[in-house]
């Protein structure tokens, strides 16, 4: 059993820095250093990589924002003044990819660059900054799961708990189950598919996106504060269309490669 020390890291004066922010910032500047030598090593000029990625970083936290107050509007429209309260959590991943293949993906193309391959660059990024931003969700209490008795449970105080739950103390740490589960995903995109699928520009990335999606499905049947569209978890409709996406794509583009080999 383990419980939030609170969201506030340190308070200088009326100055609050606060975990999500550390954890969010750690994450983009651990990703865009990694991302940085990797371009370095496929031998592509890392400035250039380093904007792209850069503007897909800013993209991606607007668009994971927008994503979740589209579906969160009926609070939002009663509290427009919350929208930009991002250090109170809100971003939702799904939303995050779709804006930073906008911005930074158009960049790249723009200026005619390999779009592709920078996807596949940052891949073991994305999946590295989810592992460490998802703790962000441990300390603001939030995106966990359902009650449960289990040894790992998660204490959740009075003021964080859903309606329906709000006799039950302890709760499914599902930040932690897909911190783990992002965390291996780094692991094999960096030590078993980067070199593999070198040649086939987009598989990386691909694949990224497929393994994350099946993670994302599990946890999010746990969720007591999924996005929904309908009776439909809206992460678990993404899911699916990622998983569909990278079991059709990549094996696709191994074969064009095998092919033009």
């Amino acid at each position: 059993m383990f419980h939030s020390p609170g969201a506030i890291a340190i308070q200088l004066g009326p100055l609050s820095f606060r975990w999500y922010g550390i954890l969010m910032a750690s994450a983009m500047g651990l990703g865009l250093w990694l991302a940085y030598r990797e371009a370095g090593r496929r031998g592509l000029d890392p400035d250039n990589m380093l904007k792209a990625s850069e503007l897909g970083l800013l993209g991606g936290l607007v668009g994971a924002r927008l994503y979740y107050v589209a579906f969160n509007l009926d609070y939002y429209l009663r509290a427009p003044g919350k929208i930009f309260a991002v250090w109170e959590g809100g971003l939702a991943i799904h939303g995050g990819v779709l804006g930073g293949l906008l911005v930074g993906g158009g960049y790249a193309l723009w200026r005619g660059l390999p779009a592709v391959t920078y996807l596949d660059i940052a891949a073991p990024s994305l999946a590295l900054g989810q592992a460490i931003g998802r703790w962000g969700n441990f300390f603001n209490e939030e995106a966990f799961g359902t009650p449960t008795s289990l040894p790992w449970r998660l204490f959740i105080s009075p003021p964080h708990r859903p309606i329906q739950f709000a006799q039950d103390e302890y709760f499914h740490p599902t930040f932690l189950y897909e911190s783990i589960w992002d965390f291996i995903v780094f692991l094999l995109l960096l030590l078993a598919f980067r070199k593999r699928f070198e040649r086939a520009p987009g598989a990386l990335f691909l694949t990224y996106l497929g393994l994350y999606s099946v993670g994302r499905f599990m946890t999010e049947a746990l969720r007591t504060d999924a996005l929904m569209l309908g009776p439909i978890r809206v992460a678990q409709l993404a899911s699916v269309v990622g998983v569909a996406l990278a079991l059709i794509g990549v094996p696709m583009l191994l074969r064009r490669t095998r092919a033009a080999a």
